[in-house]
């Protein structure tokens, strides 16, 4: 299999349906493998919406008619996408960067936390528990007693012929009472935030920066 020449670097203005980003990801993702498209990283906003992930459980849909629903070829549960909030896509062949699903999910980790770092925030994982957090000194304990900790940025991935696509969302500024309808990737009991909600006057321009640095440290391109 040939192999694309490059990195593709991509940027959507406004607002991207989530259908047709995904019919676009389904293409790339053939261009790909066939040695007709270069790797991409695709940053785009989407219209308020929930995705069901494969491992969805009904139950965790709170409020069905809340925001159109989509269901999703990637991993992972329940999770929202809209406005001030930064989707990255991921297509990336993992024929070539080695096929091993584990250490790809970790640096995609990686990259959130070292974008995290960029604004004094400090990005964490936790075991069971899909994403990155951040600890919440300013909030009550959790019932258990344990520090209060919040998630900030998601991932799910889905890989075909060992191409990678979907990725992750970091929130940036998006209206978290939309986090409502759903159980977030299926965990309860904690709560969602984000950069402006941390109280750090980032735009999605600065974080739009912050990832594409970051992305090569652990990446390239």
């Amino acid at each position: 299999m040939k192999q694309g020449t490059a990195m593709e670097w991509r940027i959507s203005d406004g607002l991207t349906a989530y259908p047709a980003a995904v019919e676009a990801m389904e293409a790339r993702v053939a261009g790909i493998h066939a040695g007709a498209a270069d790797e991409q990283v695709w940053l785009v906003e989407h219209p308020p919406l929930y995705t069901a992930g494969t491992s969805a459980k009904p139950a965790d849909l709170l409020h069905p008619d809340q925001f159109p629903v989509f269901t999703s070829q990637r991993g992972g549960e329940y999770t929202y996408h809209g406005p001030g909030q930064r989707v990255a896509y991921t297509m990336l062949n993992l024929n070539t960067r080695g096929r091993d699903v584990r250490k790809f999910v970790c640096r995609l980790e990686d990259w959130i936390i070292a974008t995290l770092a960029d604004f004094n925030v400090k990005g964490e994982r936790r075991s069971g528990r899909v994403g990155v957090w951040v600890a919440r000194p300013d909030k009550p304990p959790l019932p258990d007693g344990s520090p209060a900790e919040d998630k900030i940025a998601a991932i799910g991935i889905r890989l075909r012929r060992w191409i990678s696509f979907h990725g992750i969302a970091l929130n940036v500024e998006p209206d978290l009472g939309h986090f409502n309808g759903i159980v977030p990737c299926g965990i309860s009991g904690y709560g969602v935030t984000s950069l402006v909600d941390l109280g750090l006057p980032v735009t999605m321009a600065d974080v739009d920066i912050a990832l594409k640095r970051n992305f090569m440290k652990f990446f390239g391109g």
